[in-house]
């Protein structure tokens, strides 16, 4: 029986800069380290070019003639997670991404997808466009569900109690109240009492209210955080209480 590989220099430089730069950003326990293909766009004609690439692969699979590797290192913790794009360390905190999800493929259910792109935005404002599928020479679903259901975590409370407090939360164009849902200042609202569904279709959220299906806001890859969104609206529907 023959135990691990041992790792390079190089890897043993790479960890420890990993492991000081999620200290230094408190990020905690380390959980697991999965792979990704991944872009640092500079500029936003950049940002759509790395997600209309990530797109055809993620819908078509690789080229006959090349087998794609993964371009990142995604290491989780319980705060955050670090992601290493070209030799670069970047570091996410939970509570204070912003994480926007684009569609690759076809719908498969409310809120997802089967292939989903995401861009998210690290401690210092730059953006991360990410994808771990398969045909972008990644893990499959291995850490977007996680980091998706940590931002959740970290945010949920702190907008619950805000909300409970009068505020009006934006999450791009889209706002809501304990009361209402809207589009932009002086956009269309609604009260939660007439709102009978909130679903995705076309890659727009939409909400059905008195029997009518209205668009809401922008496409859904402009809505930052919209898991954390689906779960506030699911509480106010239900006219929860904090």
């Amino acid at each position: 029986m023959t135990g691990p590989t041992p790792r390079t220099r190089d890897e043993e430089l790479l960890l420890a800069r990993i492991s000081a730069a999620a200290g230094r950003a408190r990020l905690g326990r380390r959980l697991a380290t999965h792979t990704a293909t991944a872009y640092r766009p500079r500029t936003w004609f950049g940002h759509r070019l790395a997600i209309r690439r990530l797109s055809a692969r993620a819908r078509y699979g690789p080229s006959p003639t090349t087998r794609p590797s993964p371009s990142a290192r995604i290491d989780l913790y319980a705060q955050g997670m670090t992601v290493v794009v070209k030799g670069r360390v970047h570091v996410v905190r939970y509570d204070t991404t912003s994480v926007f999800r684009h569609n690759a493929g076809h719908r498969r259910s409310s809120f997802a997808w089967a292939a989903v792109i995401h861009t998210l935005t690290d401690v210092e404002g730059k953006r991360l466009v990410l994808y771990g599928g398969p045909e972008a020479g990644g893990d499959t679903l291995g850490w977007e569900r996680v980091a998706e259901r940590a931002v959740t975590c970290a945010r949920l409370p702190g907008a619950l109690a805000a909300l409970h407090h009068g505020e009006r939360l934006w999450f791009g164009d889209v706002w809501l109240t304990t009361e209402r849902v809207g589009y932009k200042e002086a956009g269309a609202a609604w009260p939660w009492s007439q709102v009978q569904r909130m679903d995705v279709a076309g890659g727009f959220l939409t909400l059905t209210a008195d029997g009518r299906q209205h668009r809401l806001g922008p496409t859904l890859s402009r809505i930052p955080n919209v898991f954390v969104f689906r779960a506030l609206a699911e509480h106010c529907r239900g006219g929860g209480t904090p």
